[in-house]
Formats: C-alpha cells, structure tokens, sequence
C-alpha cells in the first residue's frame, strides 16, 4: 500500500472563497407547515457562502499550488489495469453521456472500484485509506463530527488518526480542496486518503445510521403526520363513531337503514359523476397533446435516476427482480438501483449477496427502529441516493424497457411545477383466476382512465405506491414519506399538491402481480383504506388551510376521493337491500319517495349500473384487456370484499394504526421471463382508441 504522502512543505496561500456552497445538515422541516406557495423555479440559485474564517497558518487548510497531473486514464493503462481500446469506449460514453470517467470505467465492468481507487491516489500522489477502523470509540467519535451532509456531499469521512493529525478518506479526491475550505476547524490540518465509494457508503451506514434512522421516522412534521394518530383524540373518536353508530341502528334500525340508504345513493351518484367527468377530461383534448417547452429542448443530456426498491422477507425475489430490472434500457453510468433491506433481514441479504449484483445496483440496509414501514425504509435510504430522479418500484414490478428513458424526457420538457410522474400500473397474471380478472379490469379503469382523468381536471392525485418518479429537490422539499402512514404514496401526493405542485400520469407501464386469493385481497385493500381514511383525517384537522392551500375545486375532489373511496365499499350492504324493493318488499328508504318516486328510483339505479359498466368497460379498451371485458358484469360480486376490508382497516385503525399488512410477492405465478416479454410486447403496441391514452393535463 502506498504511503501517505506528508503535506508540511505545502506552499502557504491566502484564503479563498469556497466554489460551491455547503450544504446545510437538513432542510428544516418546519416550512411544509405554512406551505407558502411555490417559487417561480423549482430550486433557487444559492447564496455564495461566505469566506472561511481566518484560522492559525498551517498547512492543512490551504490550497495546494496547481499540479499537473497524470490523466487517469493514462494512469491506469500505465497500471495494465485497462486496454487502450477499452479506454477509448470509456472515453466516448463519458463524453456523451457527462459521466465520470472513474464510474463508465466500473459500471461498464472494466475496472473494480478497489483498482479505481488505486488509480486515484497514483494520479493524485495520495496514500490508500486502508479499511474502515473498527471498534475504536475515538475514531468513531471523530467521524462523527463531521456533519453527514458534508460527508455525502463529498463523500469523505475522517477515517483515523495518523501522527496526531485526523485522516480523512475520500472516493472523490478531485473535491478535496473545495472540501478542505469548508471543514470545521478541527480537521483544517487533516491528510487525506482514497478510498472505495462502497467504503465510504458502509462507513455512513455505520457512523450515521442510528441518526439518520431516527430521522427517517419524523421527516414529516407533526401537524400533517399520522405519527400522533394514537396519542390525539383520532383513534377515540374513531371508537365513539362506530359504537354510536351502532348505538342508533339497534335503537332506531328503521330510520338507521333509511339515512343509510340515501347516504349510500349520494355516494354512488358522486362517485359516478367523477368517473363520468374523469372519461369526458380524457376524451376532451386529442392524443398527443404535451404541455410544457419546446421539444427541441429533449436533446439535453441525460440524469442520473436513482430508483429504491423495498424489500422486506423477500428472498425467493431477488433473482426474478434482478433479471427484470437488468432489462432497463438506460445507460448504466446514470443508472441508481437501491435495494432497500431491514438490517435485521438476513435471509434478503444473504439471498441478494449470493446473487451477484450488478454494479449499477447495490444493497441500503436499514437500521432497525419503529415503524417498520416501507415509508420509513424509503425516507433512511434517500440520503444515500445519487440521482436528480428518484423512482419506486415493487419487488414485483417488471418495467417497461423504456419506461426511464421516457420519464427523464418528460421531466426535460414539462413545466417545473410538474415534479411528480406517475406510471401506469397493470398484471402480468390476469387470467390466474376470476379475482385477478377482476383486479385487472379494476386497475386498468383506474390507473388507464379515472386516474388521467383526474389530473386532467386539475385535482388532487392520489399517488399508486410503484412507477413513481419525483424531482429529487421538491421530494427533499416536502419531507419526503410519513413513515408512519401505510399509505405514503396517497398522503405525499395530497402534500405536493398543497405546495402547488402538479403530478402527471405518463403513458409507460409496469407490470406487477395482482392478489389472486381473497384473503391476500383484503389484507391489502385494508391497508389501503387505512391509509386513506388516515391521510383523509390529518389533512382535515384544519380544514381552512387545506381549503386555501388546495383551492375549492381541489377541496371538494380531495373530499370526494378519499371519503368516497371508504364510504362506497362500506355502504355497499345497504344499497344491495334495495334488491328487495322489485320483489314487492317494503323498504324503509321508499317512505321518503312520494307518487312515482319507486319507480324512478329504480330506473336511477339501473342507469347508473349500466353507466358504471360503460365507462368500466371504457376503461378496457386497450387490445390485451378487451377479452377481460365479459367479466365486468361480476364485479358487482367482487366489490363486496372491500366492505370487509374497510370493517377490517376500522378495527386496526383504533387497536394498531401503524401495522403494515405486507403483500407477499410471488405466490400467484406470471414472473416467468417468457410471460412477461410476450405481454410487453402487446403493451408496447399502441392503444386501439387514441383518446383514451394517457397524457399530460395542462
């Protein structure tokens, strides 16, 4: 290993002004409180950061005189490390693509990051780090006294101590004197090292994990949080509803069943009218229109996108999940795959070391703490992502090839207040059984006509918790998840949209798995209402706000949805009572109907079922789910199980509000790679009704 070089002959130099700002520990989270309406830009150029204060002459904290230094690539030819052919691809990625040479060089497998290491210190005259000190509380101390935005930024950490002088590791020596500029003074005289970035990586993990788990859990003020649902009055009045409720229907069952009834008949009217209004937005404007600039601008080049993928007692899933994401077509140097594991998780790790990883994507293991929710996994293995782009997928997602490539384009030419892209979601495992029939049918109404529809109309959308894409800044913005909340992807589309911000549904599919038993159904869809009647109750806690931050149209739809959404399958008992009436059986609801009052009440639900089955049908009109069609009329036997999903997310919501009903991934079949590819091809093939596309609202 070569030496580390001493610096006591540096050339002494005045200070300078740093050339970049240092970034601050963490934004405070305190601003989403007021949500203050958006800046004209998304992210405002930073203030210069002021000069270094004068600190006693020495030689750590000055720069060093320029020196011309050896190429890397020249550095590593002299080390046999590559050829000269191999060098001269690298050169024309890098070029093309605005990448590091160091990263085209090991994520194209020319190079270990180990080799890339050495050949840093060569060019730069520097020693090798060694491994990371274990078990020494002083080093582990001085570590941490380096705040941990500095240390990701710079992706340097102090490492030891060598001669009585701190030692700092470093996989980015080309950022040393801008980092040299801005250390706390303590380290002013410090020597630095190179080291591998999967050093650096492990060595946070270790230094800063237990913090920035913490952090994780309450990134999300208090005020728009559900993490205070069991210790405020939600979960009691919750409780005091429900018996009441029951209260009146055992003392009064007749006007019980008869204000339920109608209650039942304005929530069905209403959901309709929103899906109708919903098919009409998306019939209005012809196919192919885009907001945003000019399309020349599409030639820029291209981000780096960072996509988490959360894993949790998963590892028959990591050979499948590989070899669909291998699948991607995007340049693998922009390419940020973070597979985020609970620490504690063996058999995943164990599962996912043993499958040799590409180098594009690696292992974030969460530390352990409460909730063990996806959000909060989602919100610790942020910080240590790397791209502009940061994407969810399932671990049982299987994108479309591509799927990025069209989102990073997207984002080139939409406004700036277009931070979020939402991807549509469908199954590769349709015809398992009559209830994936059905949650395709399901899905491909949601997520291929009311969901467009909705951004189309301007109002809150209720974000799908995969294919999701955000500009990193107004994620970092917003405080990223509510850990606490089982459904963070709804919640954190309502918080975009107080910010001003606008989500668009772009026209890329994922394929993933639908629940194809009952049980697995109703664990999840139980989740799901949980989750909307708790992200529902934490934005009404100040209604006025929500109403000036959403405006009216966006109130009333944010209402709409997410009270529609839980009273619909929870009245769907008292509307079926109704089916008594043809039978000559009195019902209460018809005392409140005078004349032909029955009559036209029939003919009001008749309509609406066959409007509902119209427009569901619509919905199925791309080529793969037309076959599907036939069984729309069974749906109003598949409905009922929501109901008892919705009694189900009751009960938790008063007895255990934060548990996470995992989906488990696999047990349906259709992961197989030949299923797959034949049914992306006929995704790839467009739509049979043009109008029916997504696209972008305006």
């Amino acid at each position: 290993m070569a030496s580390i070089p001493s610096r006591s002959n540096a050339v002494p130099a005045e200070p300078v002004r740093p050339r970049r700002p240092v970034l601050p520990d963490r934004a405070d989270p305190s601003r989403v409180l007021d949500f203050p309406k958006r800046p004209k830009r998304l992210v405002q150029a930073p203030e210069a950061a002021p000069a270094p204060a004068q600190v006693p002459a020495g030689p750590g904290f000055r720069r060093r005189p320029y020196v011309r230094r050896p190429k890397l690539g020249q550095v590593l030819l002299e080390m046999g490390a590559i050829t000269a052919s191999d060098l001269a691809r690298a050169l024309v990625l890098q070029r093309r693509l605005s990448a590091r040479l160091g990263d085209v060089l090991v994520r194209r497998g020319m190079v270990t990051e180990s080799t890339l290491a050495e050949a840093l210190g060569q060019q730069r005259g520097m020693g090798l780090a060694g491994p990371a000190p274990r078990g020494s509380a002083t080093d582990d101390a001085m570590a941490r006294r380096m705040p941990v935005s500095m240390a990701m930024t710079y992706r340097a950490l102090p490492w030891r101590r060598v001669g009585g002088r701190p030692l700092i590791a470093t996989s980015r020596p080309e950022m040393i004197d801008d980092l040299r500029e801005t250390l706390p003074p303590e380290f002013r005289d410090a020597l630095f090292a190179v080291v591998t970035d999967a050093a650096i990586e492990a060595r946070l993990h270790e230094i800063h994990g237990q913090s920035l788990a913490r952090e994780a859990e309450s990134r999300v003020p208090d005020a728009i949080s559900c993490r205070r649902w069991r210790s405020r009055t939600g979960a009691a009045a919750l409780a005091l509803l429900v018996m009441a409720i029951a209260a009146t229907a055992l003392l009064w069952p007749v006007s019980t069943l008869r204000v339920a009834t109608a209650v039942g008949l304005l929530v069905m009217a209403a959901n309709l009218g929103l899906r109708i209004a919903a098919a009409l937005a998306m019939r209005r404007r012809p196919y192919g229109f885009r907001s945003g600039r000019p399309s020349e601008e599409v030639d820029r080049k291209l981000p780096c996108v960072s996509i988490l993928v959360p894993l949790h007692r998963e590892p028959e899933i990591a050979g499948p999940l590989t070899e669909r994401l291998s699948r991607i077509d995007y340049p693998r140097e922009l390419l940020d795959i973070c597979l985020v594991v609970e620490e504690d998780d063996t058999q995943t790790l164990d599962a996912l070391a043993a499958s040799e990883l590409p180098r594009w994507m690696r292992v974030i293991p969460v530390p352990d703490g409460q909730p063990r929710t996806k959000p909060r996994a989602m919100n610790y293995a942020l910080n240590f992502t790397r791209g502009a782009i940061v994407g969810i997928y399932d671990a049982e997602d299987a994108p479309a090839p591509d799927q990025i490539l069209a989102v990073t384009r997207r984002f080139q030419t939409a406004p700036e207040d277009v931070v979020c892209l939402q991807g549509r979601l469908d199954y590769y495992n349709p015809t398992r059984n009559w209830m994936s029939r059905c949650f395709t049918i399901e899905y491909a109404n949601w997520f291929r006509l009311v969901l467009p529809g909705i951004a189309r109309l301007g109002l809150v959308v209720p974000l799908g918790g995969t294919t999701l894409f955000f500009r990193r800044e107004a994620l970092e913005e917003v405080g990223g998840w509510d850990a606490h909340n089982v459904t963070e992807d709804a919640d954190l589309g309502v918080r975009l949209a107080r910010r001003g911000y606008r989500t668009e549904i772009i026209e890329t599919t994922t394929l993933e798995e639908a629940n194809a038993s009952p049980g697995a159904w109703i664990k999840q869809r139980s989740r799901w209402v949980k989750g909307y009647i708790m992200t529902w109750a934490v934005h009404s806690r100040r209604p006025i706000r929500l109403w000036r931050d959403l405006g009216t149209r966006r109130f009333f739809g944010f209402h709409l949805l997410f009270l529609g959404s839980v009273l619909s399958p929870l009245l769907i008992p008292v509307l079926w009572s109704m089916a008594i009436i043809p039978f000559g059986i009195h019902h209460p609801i018809l005392d409140w109907l005078p004349g032909r009052g029955p009559m036209w009440l029939g003919v009001l639900v008749l309509s609406a079922t066959a409007i509902s089955m119209t427009v569901t049908a619509i919905g199925c009109s791309a080529a793969h789910h037309r076959r599907l069609r036939r069984w729309i009329p069974t749906l109003e036997l598949y409905f009922p199980l929501a109901t008892l999903a919705v009694l189900k997310a009751l009960l938790e919501l008063v007895a255990r509000p934060f548990h996470w009903d995992k989906t488990t991934h696999g047990a349906f079949g259709g992961t197989d790679g030949a299923g797959i590819s034949s049914l992306e091809k006929l995704l790839a093939a467009a739509d049979d009704n043009p109008s029916l596309r997504s696209s972008h609202p305006a």
